[in-house]
């Protein structure tokens, strides 16, 4: 696989339809969800890129639903995802973080 060939694929990868899924419609609202999408690649051979020299190439990718688009009477509004397991996350992280602040707090 040569450089050229790895950058088509990440393309195909990252491509809007990723980002933007297929239009759903029920009862007059019309419904396009979104997601984030994060990836890279990279790639490289042992004998600087000349033909016939053993290389490698990768690609990874991550994506994750942040909401969706509503379209109703002609009017466009987001409505985002909410990621309880991330506020709960979050919560916790502060919750600790208090926490040692006030063990750590020294005497008066």
């Amino acid at each position: 696989m040569d450089a050229d060939d790895l950058l088509g694929r990440i393309g195909v990868g990252l491509a809007a339809r990723r980002v933007f899924g297929e239009p759903v419609e029920r009862d007059g609202v019309t419904v396009i969800p979104v997601a984030m999408v994060v990836g890279g690649g990279g790639g490289g051979g042992a004998g600087g890129g000349a033909p016939g020299t053993p290389g490698g190439a990768g690609y990874g990718g991550w994506a994750r639903g942040i909401g969706v688009f509503t379209v109703r009477d002609g009017e466009v509004r987001f409505v985002p995802a909410t990621d309880r397991t991330l506020l709960a996350l979050v919560a916790l992280v502060v919750w600790g973080r208090i926490m040692l602040r006030i063990v750590r707090r020294p005497p008066r």
